[in-house]
């Protein structure tokens, strides 16, 4: 497996340095093509940092400038998108922090630390138990059609919605758009664990409200 994770990396930086050209040549459909890609993403992520909706589309408008004036000092040590989501994150967190409203990127790893239960503890096993600290009440399993209804999709966007921001961002990053918890963490700027508890917390919400909607005796 570890091959093909290597060739997926090799083909992925292979499509960044030809978008990279591209966007050096002046490509205005290259342009497009990464602000349809990123664009919906980098306004959640700078949601994270600034007041209100208006300020963070002036965030992503004022990256999208600094990455046009900067894409021919992009040296290919990251990621095109890391490095975009860097440029963002960092003047996300300025112009947050000139509005004296920063959300300071401790907050978002801090929540790694609130100590906060995501899933009722009775359902696992004390130390003492049969498989200790391990599921007691186990998730369930649901065939896939009742999951993919539009009805129960829509319970998970609901979920997705109500969580706090931070795992907010994280989860869509993560499950919705398929980043890795390596870009996400560097993106962000927060450590690989805090990342990983951060995506733990969001998934266990999200499967609760879905468990309740497919089977409401469970928690009954």
């Amino acid at each position: 497996m570890s091959w093909l994770m290597d060739r997926l990396r090799r083909e992925k930086g292979d499509n960044d340095a030809e978008l990279v050209q591209r966007l050096r040549a002046g490509d205005e459909r290259a342009f497009e093509q990464i602000v349809d890609e990123y664009g919906p993403s980098m306004l959640r992520v700078a949601g994270l940092y600034v007041r209100d909706r208006a300020v963070a589309e002036e965030v992503v408008q004022e990256t999208w400038l600094a990455v046009l004036n900067g894409i021919d000092r992009f040296e290919g040590r990251s990621s095109l998108k890391t490095w975009i989501f860097r440029i963002l994150v960092n003047r996300a967190k300025t112009r947050g922090e000139r509005e004296s409203r920063s959300v300071p990127v401790s907050a978002i790893g801090g929540d790694a630390e609130t100590g906060e239960a995501s899933v009722d503890p009775d359902r696992f096993f004390g130390a003492d138990g049969p498989a200790p600290f391990g599921w007691a009440a186990p998730p369930r399993d649901w065939p896939q059609k009742r999951v993919l209804d539009r009805e129960a999709l829509g319970v998970i966007e609901e979920a997705i919605e109500k969580l706090p921001e931070s795992q907010q961002t994280v989860i869509r990053l993560r499950d919705v758009e398929g980043w890795t918890s390596q870009e996400v963490a560097e993106a962000l700027q927060i450590s690989d664990g805090n990342e990983r508890v951060l995506l733990h917390r969001a998934r266990s919400k999200v499967r609760a409200a879905l468990e309740d909607y497919l089977d409401p005796e469970l928690n009954g």
